[in-house]
């Protein structure tokens, strides 16, 4: 195994001290302008690699920062991870990404583990709990809570996605279209965004004086497979309902996938407003009316959040519009 190249390898290399190549790598104007680009032009050549863990001991930032998701089975996850992590490594940012599959277990190691990289901030989709992380767990490191919100011992930043209008927005053209038995498929009233949704969803269906049936409004842990099954049960006759809107991305996804598999035709069989707007929803049956989200302005807004790694920055709170989409499956 090769020799690592550090400080004091490069300082036996070209003679000099250690403290001068350390000071000439952190481009400090105490190293002439010469010594430096000597140094920082052998370093380079022997391979040197700068230790974040080097960094943390001496005090300075290793600005390395976490991501906790769910999964990246959801492709609104994955393709925010993908433009977040791109974003970073633009940035100077070392990114670690901690899969939680919505466990609080999980979660919480997965933030021990950021703590002992001297990880300064995390942009995190909580996971449901029915208590609070200690203020421990985030002792030196910044949380951003992503899309969900939970209660924390202290104020943290937020991003998050206003959802609402285009909910009722949904709402209402498939009333306009002569639907009133309509089906609402969401997450579960542990998750914030659940919460959040389904309550657009009821105060929509009020506006329109519509009575909201019993089984039509169906919640659970946001799945693919929770989204066919509910799908196949209003195409089946199960579910008495003529139109549904989706309140998750996989939801979208497994309701879709079992409208396709029972070779349903849009909006003759049902109406269908999903949510999210992977590529191919614009090709199928002339394209799927949905809730479209804005990934690109989300991670670069998690960007400016993660870049702000002053402990003492005032707490901020992001939020950014859905939008709702008109396509012949509605």
């Amino acid at each position: 195994m090769a020799r690592r190249v550090t400080i004091k390898t490069i300082a036996e290399d070209l003679g000099i001290s250690h403290m001068t190549v350390s000071r000439a790598l952190s481009n400090s104007t105490n190293v002439r302008r010469e010594t430096r680009e000597l140094i920082r032009k052998r370093a380079a050549e022997m391979g040197y690699v700068k230790s974040a863990a080097a960094s943390a001991m001496r005090g300075d930032a290793t600005r390395i920062v976490g991501l906790l998701v769910p999964n990246l089975v959801n492709e609104f996850y994955a393709r925010f991870a993908n433009t977040l992590a791109l974003l970073c490594e633009d940035n100077d940012l070392h990114l670690i990404t901690h899969l939680t599959n919505d466990d609080p277990n999980r979660e919480r190691l997965a933030l021990m583990k950021l703590q002992e990289l001297q990880t300064n901030a995390v942009v995190t989709v909580p996971a449901p709990a029915t208590q609070p992380h200690g203020k421990q767990l985030f002792q030196g490191m910044k949380p951003i809570q992503f899309i969900r919100t939970q209660p924390l011992p202290f104020a943290s930043d937020s991003i998050v996605i206003h959802d609402a209008e285009a909910i009722r927005q949904a709402v209402g053209h498939l009333v306009s279209r002569g639907h009133q038995r309509i089906s609402y498929f969401g997450g579960h009233a542990s998750l914030s965004s659940g919460r959040q949704r389904k309550a657009a969803f009821l105060e929509a269906m009020e506006a329109h004086n519509l009575t909201v049936h019993e089984g039509l409004i169906q919640t659970d842990s946001p799945s693919f497979e929770m989204g066919a099954r509910k799908a196949a049960a209003v195409l089946a006759g199960q579910i008495d309902s003529s139109a549904i809107i989706c309140g998750g991305f996989e939801i979208s996804n497994g309701a879709l996938d079992a409208c396709l598999r029972a070779n349903a035709v849009f909006p003759r069989d049902v109406a269908f407003v999903g949510y999210g707007d992977p590529g191919f929803y614009r090709w199928i049956q002339g394209g799927i009316t949905t809730i479209s989200l804005p990934i690109d302005q989300l991670a670069e807004q998690a960007l400016q959040r993660l870049l702000q790694l002053d402990p003492d920055a005032p707490v901020q709170q992001h939020g950014f519009a859905a939008e709702f989409i008109l396509r012949a499956s509605a």
